[in-house]
């Protein structure tokens, strides 16, 4: 069966490649079409604490998964820590859950979440995030279909991204996996111009972020550009 679902999942990523060729943005869209998810994206981690959004459907898909970088919290880090498959029916359910992340995620249209973790064997380098806008549960079927695409993608990723095979492995921790290059370089820079240390400087980053309902890329780089966060 599972050979079955892996068979299906790479004919459809081949119709919908046309002439463009077979990478990660065609096969995460290919999976939310077949399962009917709404938007989706795929965030990467290098060397267990630097994240990257590897792709996503569209604006909606890009703003909730920045939205688990903002509050260190989500379905995607989950997935990736605990290496197994999350879902939850109604995001406007898990306050418990996901406290922070739940209500940004909600703004953004979505309520239905299915995340699965992007492993290579033993290797584990992100997660794939399923979303629908109405809180109506994947199937069985749907969530053994979406594995195979993760599976998939994995692969893809790697072939986009080789350094996530030779990036020396740190232990998975909770909470934040990790931030952009550009987050970090922001970081820096109020750390030196505020006389903070590095922790602080990313906690006043993510602060912002969130209070201004604002990207935290977008954030970031204005702290780069200016120097300062207003």
């Amino acid at each position: 069966m599972d050979h079955d679902h892996h068979t299906a999942a790479w004919q459809r990523i081949s119709a919908a490649a046309h002439t463009g060729g077979i990478t990660l943005a065609v096969a995460c869209q290919a999976c939310a079409d077949d399962v009917e998810a709404d938007f989706a994206g795929a965030t990467l981690v290098v060397a267990g604490e630097l994240r990257l959004l590897a792709t996503a459907t569209d604006e909606r898909a890009r703003s909730v998964e920045d939205a688990q970088l903002v509050t260190g919290e989500g379905p995607c880090t989950d997935a990736y820590t605990r290496r197994a498959p999350v879902d939850a029916v109604d995001l406007s359910h898990t306050a418990d859950r996901w406290p922070a992340y739940a209500p940004m995620a909600s703004e953004q249209g979505a309520r239905s979440v299915l995340a699965l973790p992007l492993t290579i064997g033993a290797l584990a380098i992100g997660a794939m995030d399923l979303y629908r806008i109405e809180p109506i549960p994947f199937s069985p079927a749907q969530k053994a279909q979406a594995s195979a695409y993760a599976r998939i993608l994995a692969l893809l990723a790697l072939e986009e991204h080789p350094h996530l095979l030779t990036s020396h492995s740190r232990p998975t921790q909770r909470g934040p996996q990790g931030y952009p290059p550009t987050v970090h370089m922001a970081a820096g820079v109020l750390a030196a111009k505020d006389g903070l240390t590095p922790e602080d400087a990313l906690a006043r980053l993510r602060a912002h972020a969130f209070s201004h309902n604002q990207p935290l890329m977008h954030t970031a780089e204005q702290v780069i550009n200016t120097h300062q966060l207003d």
